[in-house]
């Protein structure tokens, strides 16, 4: 164990002897908790999970981010009900002044950047510090640098990773903390790569410190500056355009984040089997890259569990298990008409479908046939009821008018609603109270996703198409409804046409005769659901893999074992 931090910022506990290698986990979100709105969507949620597990497991982990002034933003309906984007700042009472304060260069001027602490029993996650150039140190651009996360302009977002990658190192610094391993999850902590060179001068010893984790094979998720671009920036500190090309092996004008990443650090993984073998083949043709594995994501239970749903679970009692979901449906209901008038029905089928709001997550797909949603709608005998939510980027003018115009579609018919506010709260609530947690993302576009493995463990179960976690996970018709894999080579429009066609052929054939004709098969399906997702979804084996997987594995041999034995397929 080579790193102590000081006194007022060590862990509450002893490390357990398998997780005494100290590490740092650099992410750009967090969604430890509703009241630090830090987080986006599914990326925070996983690091929130990932701080929390790593806590209960007494894991010795730090955590590195950016307390964002004014958060993602917030989501609120403007006068005529379409969504509107809100900034304001926001105040924590909860975080700790570190007193540490210290200057980084970015285009070439310093910036000042101060240090706050989550102290780890305030919401039970390990050690977590936040990084801000919002002070009166600086001047307006400077500060603005932490007031939104993800800035839409190229030069703020740059200067974002700036803060994250080199203001986490130096901060390690001021802590006198040098830590076995370097763990940045997603590029945007790249430049801590060029920070390690300056120290050590060699490659090899930025590759022994630095593992990587790459989370979406989605262009926007990999992004790209021009190398001249990057230079003024101080991107690179101290380093020579020379010195660059000459350890990140780029030799044009475009500089690829991620590939400088898996070229720089000793091992990388995927997100989930599958995202593993798309990773690899999606790199296969770049030299000098380390070896990819996959460790599929997970989420916590204990934060997003309903403990009686849990005690049913345990007990298999099946009717516990059906009247807390009623009562969970209830809570989500008084939210619905809250925000829309109108009255859900716990009796009745809810359907949900509630994450990042993403084009290619196709959040519209089951309005695409009026008629068949009509007819979905109008059945007597087997009532369903939808729920959407979530977030569009907010200057993501598609994400933002497909989601008005689901509002829009919503006032026509009682048996839909679109809430906004979509946080970890509402979140829970979405969770909590789903019968079918609909996910229709485009096959091999999702890297993972995890917004179906917490509404597992409460009982929701998945309709999906066959991406993601789904395919290590799903059993068709025993824990949940998968929807069939179309051939490549078929155009968009036909591939969106089967898998709609598909959600109303289950929906019709199986999910809703076994919802209301056979409530004792349902609550199993429930049950094999929760049972499974706790076997290997829940984020105690995740984070338990980070450290038996990606940071114990020291050498190329091990390194390529990992991959020959099937750990990524």
């Amino acid at each position: 164990m080579s790193a102590i931090l000081p006194s007022r910022f060590q862990h509450p506990y002893e490390f357990d002897k398998k997780y005494d290698m100290s590490s740092v986990y650099f992410c750009m979100e967090f969604a430890i908790d509703q009241a630090l709105k830090i987080y986006s969507g599914g990326l925070g949620f996983l690091a929130g999970s990932h701080m929390r597990s790593a806590y209960e497991l007494k894991q010795n982990k730090i955590g590195i981010g950016i307390l964002w002034s004014y958060g993602y933003y917030d989501q609120v309906r403007k006068d005529d009900d379409t969504l509107g984007v809100q900034f304001r700042r926001k105040q924590y009472n909860f975080l700790e002044d570190t007193g540490i304060k210290f200057q980084i260069t970015i285009h070439g001027s310093p910036v000042w950047v101060k240090a706050y602490f989550l102290n780890p029993e305030t919401f039970g996650t390990a050690p977590l510090f936040l990084l801000t150039t919002d002070i009166p140190e600086n001047n307006h651009l400077a500060r603005s640098t932490t007031h939104k996360l993800y800035d839409n302009n190229q030069a703020a977002k740059v200067a974002q990773c700036m803060v994250l990658g080199i203001g986490g190192f130096r901060l390690l610094e001021e802590l006198g903390y040098t830590p076995d391993v370097y763990h940045i999850n997603e590029a945007h902590a790249l430049p801590i790569a060029f920070q390690l060179y300056e120290k050590y001068r060699s490659v090899d010893e930025v590759k022994k410190n630095l593992v990587f984790t790459t989370h979406t094979p989605e262009e926007a998720g990999n992004e790209k500056h021009l190398i001249h671009f990057l230079e003024k920036m101080t991107f690179f500190g101290n380093l020579s355009l020379k010195e660059v090309r000459d350890i990140t092996g780029v030799d044009g004008e475009l500089f690829n984040h991620t590939l400088v990443a898996l070229r720089l650090s000793r091992i990388a993984n995927g997100v989930s089997k599958l995202h593993g073998e798309v990773a690899r083949n999606m790199w296969a043709s770049y030299g000098g890259i380390c070896p990819i594995i996959h460790i599929t994501n997970t989420q916590n239970a204990m934060f997003w569990a309903d403990s009686i749903l849990e005690v049913a679970r345990r007990s298999k009692d099946k009717k516990l298990l059906l009247e807390r979901k009623h009562e969970l449906k209830e809570k989500l209901f008084e939210e619905v008409v809250d925000q829309t008038g109108k009255l859900y029905d716990p009796k009745v089928l809810t359907i949900v479908w509630a994450r990042r709001f993403a084009y290619y997550k196709r959040p519209d797909l089951i309005t695409r046939d009026i008629a068949d949603l009509e007819a979905l709608l109008n059945n007597k005998n087997y009532p369903v009821q939808i729920i959407w939510a979530g977030k569009p980027y907010p200057l993501d003018q598609q994400a933002i008018d497909l989601f008005n115009q689901l509002v829009e579609l919503s006032k026509k018919y009682e048996g839909l609603a679109v809430l906004t506010g979509y946080e970890l709260k509402l979140s829970k609530l979405l969770k909590d109270g789903s019968d079918i947690w609909l996910n229709t993302p485009i096959v091999t576009r999702e890297a993972s996703g995890t917004s179906g493995m917490t509404a597992a463990m409460n009982g929701g179960i998945s309709l999906s198409t066959d991406d993601g976690w789904i395919r290590e996970f799903a059993k068709h018709g025993k824990n949940a409804f998968v929807i069939p894999v179309t051939p490549p080579e078929v155009d968009e429009q036909e591939r969106d046409e089967a898998d709609r066609s598909a959600i109303f052929k289950i929906l019709n054939n199986e999910v809703l005769p076994i919802y209301y004709n056979k409530p004792s098969d349902w609550a199993d399906i429930m049950l094999q659901s929760m049972d499974d997702v706790h076997d290997y979804f829940e984020s105690s084996r995740m984070v338990d893999d980070y450290y038996k997987l990606l940071y114990n594995a020291t050498t190329s041999k091990e390194q390529s074992a990992l991959v020959q034995q099937g750990l990524s397929y």
